[in-house]
């Protein structure tokens, strides 16, 4: 809670003070009420660190929930496969796949998903209710001890509100077969508040088979107490069920054959379930801080997918299908004694962090969804323990530091392998990883970032107990990272960073296979530049940029051949808010750069650019009426892509190929808002 207590010196003062407001997500709202960005001088130890209010998030048009992250500058969320699938990310030079080196949570849960049935670190995202985040707070890089998996590229932490400033009922309907519909409120209830949530929603979007996705996402939470002394409980529950249009060779669409939204196979697809119950109690005096979270997670995966098509089989085709069902509990500590009154303000940390994967997941053989064959079958169970420290000093007016440690251990058991006939086997992983944040200033409102760390990111349980050539638990990252955040002209607040990212090894358990697959070690190299300028009370400018370098290095890398396949080499935003009287919009453009997808860079995927936009006007009674636009320009580019070998019904033989998922052509989306 240390950062929100932290936003603005007013938001401070109405916590200490014990206003009637029961929630800091309430005061958040009247506080930055007309959006502005909370200044982060004095508060952030990075460049690249930050944290969005709930305003903030809401001016952003989102085609579906895990582009809400793209308020992190820098970071691109996309899809390749049916809305229901875990969005694919990229930032910093990493196609983040669907999360691997992106830690995620919401509300103090991890999102991520170790040893996952489709690719390590899987973070569906398509739970979140965007109405219901009253902030979000980033970091990148392995800068901070508190974070530890994932957290390699980035972190990103999603709160829910505890209480809403209104009720909230919303009914919006679209093109392409799209139509949402949500209620929540927060009534006070037994000396606290009771917030609830309810949303449903489908979606067909552009695909000649329809992606047919249908969602029903429900949220039950009892808070009671203040920001920094009390407690919350809390309910999710989510299902899913979707058509899948995967990505389709170029060929065929150069051929006339296939149309761009068209399907090779129109059985793809999946459902998806998951059920959390969690709990935080918090309890903050004069000289200590004490916060405790603990959560269980149920989730509930059947993914079918069709890559290849008849690569492999000519009859049946290539279908496989990837169950994965797990329970996930957690307990997550922290502690902190404030030190002051000596004439240099310190803070000591110690935190705990456990948790506990219990996993049943598969790889089959499918046609039309039906089972064929068992490629693997395997019982996971994952456990891992984190301990860390941090001291923060105020040295003085113009120096501060945070220096960190984080110990964790990971114990992995696997039962089953090839056709599920593997006995027990078992691998156990540990690493040390300090961290070093210098901050300087300010001076003119400026201030200067030194950071430097070590992070990881564990590899897929199965991969680490394979017998002949195992993968390490942990895959050890280094970073070093120098950044200036500046305020000095009016309105405008600046932060520039210039980053490097080592990574021990690139190797990643591919579920898709069922096996390992070896990758060398790696450095990316990076410069970010945030802009955001505020001149006048209802207008608002954000550009954002990013350029990476990312290359292989270490043994059995060859000479031209040093690209990795996918490693996005720019992205930028350039987005224009307003809200003045009656009205709103947005703006926004979004570019994402060119990229090679062989090592050798003899075939690249273009960049693409795109822009979304809304309008929004407030009529009488509490109600608001939004229009939002996506892909205004309809541009014909393509959200992914890769190259690989593929064959198709009627082809004599493989052959290899970009293959890509077409962006969504322009849609239009009409939304009433009602609010009391």
């Amino acid at each position: 809670m240390q950062t929100v207590l932290r936003l603005t010196p007013i938001a401070l003062s109405l916590m200490v003070c014990h206003s009637a407001a029961r929630a800091d997500d309430l005061v958040l709202q009247r506080v930055l009420i007309d959006g502005s960005r909370a200044s982060q001088l004095g508060i952030a130890d990075a460049a690249n660190a930050g944290s969005l209010s709930q305003k903030q998030l809401e001016m952003r048009t989102v085609y579906r929930p895990g582009e809400l992250l793209e308020a992190i500058p820098g970071l691109i969320a996309t899809q390749h496969s049916g809305e229901g699938k875990a969005n694919q990310f990229f930032l910093r030079g990493f196609n983040l796949d669907h999360g691997t080196d992106l830690r995620t949570t919401v509300d103090d849960m991890p999102v991520n998903q170790r040893s996952h049935a489709h690719g390590q670190g899987w973070t569906d995202l398509n739970f979140l209710i965007p109405e219901l985040a009253a902030r979000m707070d980033y970091r990148k890089g392995p800068y901070s001890a508190r974070d530890g998996d994932f957290a390699s590229a980035g972190a990103a932490a999603v709160t829910y509100a505890n209480r809403l400033a209104q009720t909230t009922t919303s009914a919006s309907i679209g093109q392409n077969g799209f139509a949402r519909a949500l209620l929540a409120g927060s009534p006070e209830a037994g000396g606290g508040n009771l917030l609830y949530a309810l949303e449903v929603m489908h979606n067909d979007g552009p695909f000649t088979r329809p992606d047919d996705y249908r969602k029903v996402n429900a949220v039950l939470r009892y808070s009671q107490g203040y920001a920094n002394n009390g407690f919350t409980v809390s309910a999710m529950a989510y299902r899913a069920s979707w058509n899948a249009s995967d990505q389709i060779p170029q060929r065929a669409v150069d051929d006339g054959s296939l149309g761009r939204f068209d399907a090779i196979d129109d059985s793809d697809g999946g459902q998806a379930r998951r059920y959390s119950l969690s709990g935080v109690w918090r309890r903050t005096g004069a000289d200590q801080a004490s916060k405790v979270n603990a959560y269980v997670i149920r989730n509930q995966l059947d993914l079918y997918s069709n890559f290849t098509y008849f690569l492999n089989d000519p009859v049946n085709g290539d279908q496989f299908s990837q169950p994965d069902r797990r329970v996930t509990s957690g307990v997550d500590a922290t502690h902190t004694w404030h030190g002051h009154g000596t004439g240099v303000n310190s803070d000591v940390t110690v935190g705990l962090q456990l948790q506990n994967d219990n996993i049943f997941n598969g790889l089959y053989n499918t046609r039309r969804r039906e089972r064929l064959s068992t490629t693997r079958e395997d019982h996971v169970v994952e456990s891992s323990l984190g301990l860390f420290a941090e001291h923060q000093v105020r040295w003085s007016d113009k120096l501060r530091s945070r220096a960190g440690l984080r110990a964790d251990s990971y114990r992995f058991d696997v039962q089953g392998g090839a056709s599920g006939g593997g006995g027990p086997a078992r691998a156990r992983d540990h690493q040390l990883s300090p961290s070093l944040n210098l901050i300087f200033g300010p001076w003119a409102q400026t201030e200067w970032y030194l950071n430097a760390g070590n992070g990881f990111h564990s590899n897929d349980a199965r991969g680490t107990v394979e017998r002949t050539t195992p993968a390490p638990g942990l895959a050890r990252t280094r970073g070093l990272e120098v950044g200036v955040r500046s305020e000095l002209v009016p309105r405008l607040q600046s932060a520039l960073s210039l980053y490097r990212l080592d990574m021990a090894s690139e190797l990643v358990y591919v579920g898709d296979a069922g096996n390992t697959e070896a990758g060398p070690g790696s450095r990316r190299t990076g410069i970010e530049l945030s802009n955001y300028y505020k001149p006048f009370k209802w207008l608002s400018l954000d550009l954002d940029l990013a350029f990476a370098k990312a290359r292989a290095r270490g043994a059995g890398v060859v000479a031209g051949a040093d690209r990795i396949a996918g490693a996005v080499e720019g992205v930028g935003q350039f987005a224009l808010t307003l809200d003045q009287g009656p009205w709103s919009g947005a703006l926004r453009l979004r570019y994402v750069g060119a990229r090679p997808l062989v090592e050798d860079n003899s075939v690249r995927a273009a960049g693409s650019t795109t822009m979304n936009g809304r309008i929004g006007y407030r009529l009488a009674n509490g109600l608001l009426l939004e229009i939002e636009g996506f892909n205004l320009t309809n541009r014909r580019d393509s959200a992914i892509a890769y190259y690989y070998e593929s064959r198709l019904a009627g082809e004599a033989s493989a052959r290899e190929d970009v293959h890509f998922h077409p962006i969504e052509s322009r849609s239009l989306r009409l939304t009433l808002v009602k609010k009391w």
